[in-house]
């Protein structure tokens, strides 16, 4: 079983049913489904995520985020100790935002084999813990 990371964007495309990135988002995860693999990410998605229904004063799409979060569908990773060591060692030796560091130490601290991201700058990376980046086209670096 491979362990999938996904950064927030891939959700956001999801669920809110992004026109161009949506559809690739869900092939993707029927394909994670289908193969038996496990997806997770970061507790900081969730908040990311719900930011766009909160601004939209969307309720039931605050709901559905939650909803979908305490399914059985994406394991939540916390943001430990041992993670926000990560973090420090991930900010300290590359050029990344907060947000970014804080998956990529989620990431690499579950020992994911596949971080997939449309963030081309984060696929550049080499992260001890994250043996592959993805994206949304499949490619993989």
């Amino acid at each position: 079983m491979t362990r999938i990371y996904w950064d927030s964007m891939l959700f956001i495309y999801l669920l809110e049913g992004n026109p161009v990135s949506g559809p690739k988002a869900r092939k993707i995860l029927e394909q994670i489904v289908v193969r038996g693999d496990s997806i997770c990410t970061s507790v900081f998605s969730i908040g990311e995520i719900l930011t766009g229904p909160r601004r939209r004063g969307s309720t039931s799409g605050v709901d559905a985020v939650r909803s979908y979060f305490t399914s059985d569908a994406v394991e939540v990773l916390p943001f430990t100790e041992r993670t926000a060591d990560r973090y420090s060692v991930i900010r300290s030796a590359n050029r990344v935002s907060q947000a970014d560091a804080i998956h990529l130490a989620s990431a690499a601290e579950a020992g994911a084999d596949i971080f997939f991201t449309n963030d081309s700058d984060l696929r550049r990376l080499s992260i001890p813990g994250i043996k592959f980046f993805a994206d949304l086209e499949g490619k993989v670096f």
